[in-house]
């Protein structure tokens, strides 16, 4: 039963993506279009074209703007540095494949983790890239392979290793933004965030597919392997999508560390719209962190998970977080993950000698859930965390298990829950 609804899934999806078709980039009459086969790339799957797709964009953004054409065929290429003015379109069949020669991306200074450091850039960049358009059909591939066999063999020589001691690209960066659609891609193999947006306003992201290995840890899931990460950026919507990824499907993230608020880079992230879209594999329909600090007005609705967890907040104990002002509303469970997965994130942190900073959660409202799960999950902080005002309203689930674990959490309301077919009362805190 499992594998029909999931084939019905992908096959609207598919629907999705032949809508998109339509729904590119803006075409003008005096809109130029580039075909990158004109301008000497080979898409046999082995020439590197990364010279050949650059002097394409530098001559579109030298003559007006336009978009850039990639038809049918895998075309290889390092990082590529997109321009004001300067679209792209995927045509259907056309693969941008990213080097697997972690070389063919220069390390520049970089967002990054929730700070900036000298880092390898991305198989797609875009900075100061307003009214930008990447649509079509076709994919963008990470060639992940080798650059997580690489950071596996790190780890298990040094357990203490981090992402960013092993260098990977992610797929798409797009930074200081504003009008930016990304429309019908299908993003594959990253060898870190598959598409990362840092201080940008104003973007659409819709009928896209997100696609990593999430098999079992070490060898079988793509590590870092999020599909949207949203740093720093307001008014930013995200629909019809389909996520199978082995990290983090939607992340809000900001910066990091007991200075964080104080960050003149960091600002909040807000005004988020996540809808109709389908989670079959990640850590959770959005997650907010693991480096984050503001992070409010966010609404999640329309939306399905075949196992990742409803709604994931991660809790620095060394940043002054606050998060609030989240609705979620008719989700449904496919044999899905738990609904709450709010808890301190200790993975690495450091308080650089300072007091340890509050957290603030507040103004959840989680509503219309129906299907299978496995269980409530937790609500827990950290000593320095507040929780409070958290509403659980007309949910109809079956869960594997009743259990609920909670911390100190004020104001958590129960109004019409089912659970497993008996009615479920607001559960008693224990002290």
């Amino acid at each position: 039963m499992k594998r029909i609804i999931v084939l019905l899934v992908v096959g609207a999806i598919m629907m999705a993506n032949a809508m998109a078709k339509s729904q590119g980039a803006p075409r003008y009459e005096k809109d130029k279009r580039y075909n990158i086969i004109e301008r000497g790339a080979i898409g046999d799957g082995k020439t590197l074209n990364t010279r050949a797709i650059q002097q394409a964009i530098d001559e579109c953004a030298q003559n007006g703007g336009g978009t850039i054409i990639i038809p049918k065929g895998v075309f290889v290429s390092g990082a590529i540095f997109l321009k004001r003015g300067v679209n792209i379109e995927l045509q259907e069949g056309a693969v941008l494949k990213g080097s697997a020669n972690i070389n063919d991306y220069p390390k520049l200074n970089t967002r990054i983790e929730g700070h900036f450091e000298p880092w390898r850039v991305a198989l797609i960049n875009g900075d100061s890239c307003d009214h930008l358009r990447i649509s079509g059909s076709g994919m963008l591939d990470g060639s992940g392979e080798p650059f997580w066999a690489a950071f596996y063999a790190r780890r298990d020589a040094d357990k203490k290793t981090t992402n960013l001691n092993v260098e990977r690209p992610r797929l798409t960066f797009i930074q200081h933004s504003k009008d930016v659609k990304i429309s019908g891609i299908t993003f594959l193999n990253s060898g870190f965030w598959n598409l990362h947006l840092y201080n940008c306003k104003e973007v659409t992201v819709e009928y896209c597919k997100f696609h990593a290995p999430s098999g079992p840890k070490p060898y079988h899931q793509a590590p870092s392997s999020d599909g949207i990460d949203v740093d720093c950026s307001q008014n930013i919507a995200i629909r019809y999508c389909f996520f199978s990824v082995g990290d983090d499907c939607i992340a809000l993230k900001g910066s990091k560390g007991p200075f964080a608020m104080q960050d003149p880079d960091g600002w909040p992230v807000e005004g988020i719209e996540i809808s109709d879209c389908i989670f079959e594999a990640g850590g959770g329909i959005v997650t907010f962190g693991s480096e984050a600090t503001i992070v409010r007005n966010v609404v999640i609705q329309r939306c399905t998970t075949l196992h990742p967890t409803v709604l994931r907040l991660k809790l620095r104990p060394d940043t002054p977080q606050q998060y609030e002002n989240i609705t979620m509303n008719d989700i449904t469970l496919v044999d899905g993950g738990a609904i709450f997965k709010v808890s301190p994130w200790t993975q690495y942190f450091d308080l650089k000698g300072q007091a340890p900073p509050k957290a603030l959660v507040r103004n959840i409202k989680i509503s219309n859930v129906h299907g299978k799960g496995s269980s409530l999950g937790e609500i827990t902080g950290h000593n320095q965390a507040t929780i409070s005002d958290i509403l659980v309203e007309n949910v109809n689930v079956d869960l594997k298990t009743t259990n609920f674990q909670l911390g100190k959490v004020q104001n958590l309301r129960f109004v019409n829950v089912t659970v497993n077919g008996k009615a479920m009362t607001t559960p008693e805190l224990k002290p």
